[in-house]
């Protein structure tokens, strides 16, 4: 095996915050440190696509295309990486070809470099129209592979996809392991045998979530691969990816350590410590944890958290353990899909359903779309009886052709909605319109505001059972007035006011 340098993605800028602080970062928290990254010689900058394009739009009020030329004026010598959901872009739900290549042309002309393109079913019928708009773009594909853990998805199924990856024209292929459930063996065997097959470079995407990703880019590293996505401490570890200077030093005496400055990094984790603390609102020392649990279920670790919550929303909060061992069964009547978004959270939300009303009694549209090949061809059967129920209850029959297909172009119609509006009817707001309408108008209006701050402290209830020790200390120097109201309580000793709503 050579004994070149492993080249680092550095992720900190994209899924580093995505996955530690729900992509709340704003560009004015990433310029001050961009040149400085760009001198670092990293292979790429992930700087865009994922949750970012909502998150710009939605919460912070920024438009993501000025965001992204903002970045690539400061960071002129690194090429620039995003990810993208193949057709539906960075959205749930299948675009016309049109809209997608739109998407990627405007991307790549805004200041992007590498396209790192997936689909959630592994379908890579949806993966080649954002491929070839790439190509003609001047952009570089990297097809990405949704790695996952079931009787259908075997090391030669793999093997099987990167080949067809690098022959729909890929110039590489990313290994993407979403929740972290990659161990060190399959790691070095899945890596050893695509590099076997293929002649473009192999790129391993991890999370820290369950504990392996340190030692499966290890086992990587010695069977040959080429890039491995790091990130930067505090956005680093836990559910995000492995940290750049930890890496470095695992793989010191491997002779495969690249030479990226350990003192630069250093200072920007400092840098970035910084900004973890400005965004309080969005961390969580859940995210920080390793969590075994996860490859029970594999369910990926961004999606617990807000998981718990609508359990609780649905007065199922104190059955979450029912609800993850419902998750594999419905994985498997969906034919074994791969849990990344969306299907993450259609299978969560079916397995929700099946514990509180029954197996199968309630179906979500979403779920009937799987089955009925909406999303794509899944790697395995549909379960005979639900595919019956899913067809009695839609009156639908199962589309055996790619879902874009059936879709007639948009960006005419997407054009002319924004020139009626008063909105720039260009290709960038078209785009941006498609997925988001309500935000992209109020950002392009100007009338859009960035969230407001939040107090971390969740409503307390007042119950005369005694307090968990994890419980928050409530400050002596707080005084209850009335009916108790409102409440001074000190959490990890810091002062919040609380609402208390009495209980009958």
């Amino acid at each position: 095996m050579s004994k070149t340098p492993v080249k680092f993605n550095q992720n900190v800028l994209r899924d580093g915050h995505q996955s530690l602080a729900a992509t709340r970062m704003k560009t004015s928290q990433m310029l001050p440190v961009a040149a400085e990254l760009d001198d670092l010689g990293f292979n790429a900058l992930e700087t865009w696509g994922g949750a970012i394009i909502d998150s710009c739009l939605r919460y912070l009020a920024e438009n993501p295309f000025d965001r992204l030329r903002a970045l690539k004026a400061k960071t002129p010598k690194t090429p620039h990486m995003m990810l993208m959901r193949g057709q539906n872009i960075v959205q749930y739900t299948a675009f016309p070809d049109d809209v997608v290549s739109a998407f990627v042309k405007s991307s790549i002309g805004a200041g992007m470099n590498i396209l790192r393109i997936f689909d959630a079913l592994n379908d890579t019928r949806n993966m080649r129209t954002a491929v070839q708009a790439t190509l003609e773009a001047g952009g570089h594909p990297q097809g990405a592979i949704s790695y996952t853990i079931s009787p259908v998805h075997t090391i030669d199924s793999y093997v099987k996809m990167a080949i067809e990856i690098e022959e729909m024209g890929c110039q590489s292929i990313c290994l993407k392991d979403m929740a972290g459930l990659l161990t060190p063996p399959i790691a070095h065997d899945l890596v050893k045998q695509i590099k076997a097959k293929v002649k473009i470079p192999v790129a391993l995407h991890s999370h820290s979530t369950v504990g392996l990703a340190n030692a499966s880019y290890y086992a990587a590293s010695e069977a040959g691969i080429d890039i491995l996505d790091t990130s930067i401490a505090p956005f680093a570890n836990g559910t995000g990816q492995p940290d750049s200077n930890l890496m470095m030093e695992i793989l010191d005496a491997t002779g495969r350590s690249p030479s990226y400055d350990r003192e630069r990094l250093f200072k920007l984790s400092e840098y970035f410590t910084g900004v973890f603390n400005e965004l309080s609102d969005f961390t969580s020392p859940n995210n920080d944890r390793v969590d075994v649990g996860i490859l029970r279920w594999q369910v990926p670790g961004g999606m617990m958290s807000n998981f718990r919550n609508q359990l609780k929303e649905q007065g199922m909060g104190d059955r979450i353990e029912e609800v993850m061992k419902e998750i594999p069964y419905v994985r498997q009547c969906l034919g074994w899909i791969p849990l990344v978004t969306p299907t993450s959270q259609i299978v969560g939300t079916q397995a929700m359903l099946n514990c509180k009303f029954g197996r199968w009694k309630m179906l979500s549209n979403q779920a009937m779309d799987i089955a009925l090949g909406k999303y794509g061809r899944t790697p395995g059967p549909i379960d005979p009886d639900v595919l019956k129920l899913v067809l009695e209850k839609s009156k639908a029959q199962v589309i055996e052709c790619r879902a874009a297909d059936l879709l007639e172009p948009g960006m005419d119609k997407l054009k002319a909605e924004l020139t009626s509006k008063g909105l720039p009817a260009t290709d960038e707001a078209a785009v941006l319109y498609a997925m988001f309408p309500q935000q992209t108008e109020a950002v392009y209006k100007g009338t859009a505001k960035p969230e407001e701050p939040k107090k971390k402290a969740a409503p307390v209830v007042v119950s005369s059972a005694p307090a968990a020790s994890a419980a928050p200390a409530i400050d002596p120097n707080a005084k209850v007035v009335g009916n108790a109201s409102r409440l001074a309580l000190t959490v990890n000793g810091k002062r919040h006011e609380v609402s208390v709503q009495e209980l009958a």
